[in-house]
Parts: C-alpha cells; sequence; structure tokens
C-alpha cells in the first residue's frame, strides 16, 4: 500500500472513531488499531500526534461535507438543505444512532488552549459550510443578514438533531426539524421575492 493511502486510511478512521466516541474517549493506540495501522505509522505520519490526526480527520470530514453541500446547492438552498440532512440521516440510522458529526464531536470536548488545532478546524468547517450555505440563499435573493442567520441555524439545528436522535435512538427529530427548516428557507428566500 502507497505511504499516502496508508496515512489517508488512518484519516479516515480518525474521523469514524471521532464521530462514534469523541476526541477524549479516543487514543492515538486506538485510532491506530481501527485503521489497521501499526501504532508507529501514526506517530511517523502524525508527530503531532492524537492533536494533528485529529485535526486532519476533522479537516477530511469537512472535506466530505463541503464537496457534497457544493454540488447540492448549485440546485439552489433548499437542495443542499436537503442533501445536508440526507448525509446526516445516513450517517445516524447507517450507525445504528452510534455514530454523529466529528466535528461536533471535537467541538465540544475540553481541548488544552496550546494544542487547540482540532477545535479551530472544527470552527473552519462550522463557518465553512455556514458560508456555503448563506451564499447560496443570498443567490437566490435573501438578504445579507438574513442569509447568515438562516445558514447558522440551520448548521447548529442539524448538528443538535444528530445529537438528538443519537440519544432517542429515533429519526423523527430529525425529520421534524428538516421541515421546520425547509419553511426557514423558503421564507429566507420568498422575502426577498415581496
Amino acid at each position: 500500500m502507497a505511504q499516502s493511502e496508508a496515512r489517508d486510511r488512518m484519516v479516515a478512521g480518525a474521523a469514524d472513531m471521532l464521530r462514534r466516541r469523541g476526541l477524549n474517549a479516543t487514543s492515538v493506540r486506538e485510532l491506530a488499531k481501527h485503521s489497521g495501522a501499526p501504532l508507529g505509522s501514526t506517530y511517523h505520519y502524525f508527530p503531532g500526534g492524537k492533536a494533528q490526526l485529529a485535526a486532519e480527520a476533522v479537516r477530511f470530514a469537512d472535506a466530505l461535507t463541503t464537496r457534497r453541500l457544493t454540488e447540492e446547492l448549485r440546485a439552489g438552498p433548499a437542495a443542499g438543505l436537503r442533501a445536508f440532512v440526507d448525509m446526516w440521516r445516513k450517517t445516524v440510522l447507517d450507525s445504528d444512532f452510534r455514530a454523529g458529526c466529528p466535528v461536533l464531536a471535537v467541538s465540544v470536548e475540553d481541548q488544552p488552549d496550546e494544542d487547540d488545532e482540532p477545535r479551530r478546524a472544527a470552527a473552519a468547517a462550522f463557518g465553512g459550510w455556514t458560508g456555503l450555505l448563506a451564499d447560496s440563499l443570498r443567490a437566490h435573493g435573501a438578504t445579507a443578514a438574513v442569509a447568515e442567520q438562516t445558514a447558522t441555524l440551520i448548521v447548529a439545528a442539524l448538528e443538535g438533531t444528530v445529537a438528538m436522535c443519537r440519544a432517542q435512538r429515533s429519526i423523527e427529530a430529525l425529520d421534524r426539524t428538516a421541515d421546520a427548516l425547509e419553511a426557514v428557507v423558503r421564507a429566507a428566500v420568498d422575502s426577498a421575492a415581496n
């Protein structure tokens, strides 16, 4: 296996572990085992240790989400919202309610100030997703203020709803939230037309 493939597999494995267990409950040893890599390889590829690997895992998850949102938002903010919802529905259901968002998992856990690269990566991910959604809303007629508010609401509501789904072992909260957010998106775009 090529070096970059091994490294990429470790990053993807770390993202999977983070979305299931969180940052503080995951060790470098467990991450290596989960990805099938020798422990020494982990430190070779990630000399910054757990913080570096976690930050790269967050950026990996961010890139996947950004790519999907960018594609779907070409058809408008409602399509982007539906894709975002469908992505989380698949994550929650495919994991039998055992996995959520690795970005959220990293952002809610205590990290030392001197080693907060994972938190900074999470902040950048949330900012990027919000920005993509706001840009689409503005492009479809929403004012800048309404676009920012609506985009922030979408990201915050869906992240929180995924946590609720995991706790309740039910997808109902996601369905209700998706319906409410679609109405908010329609109102944001329609308000500009009036």
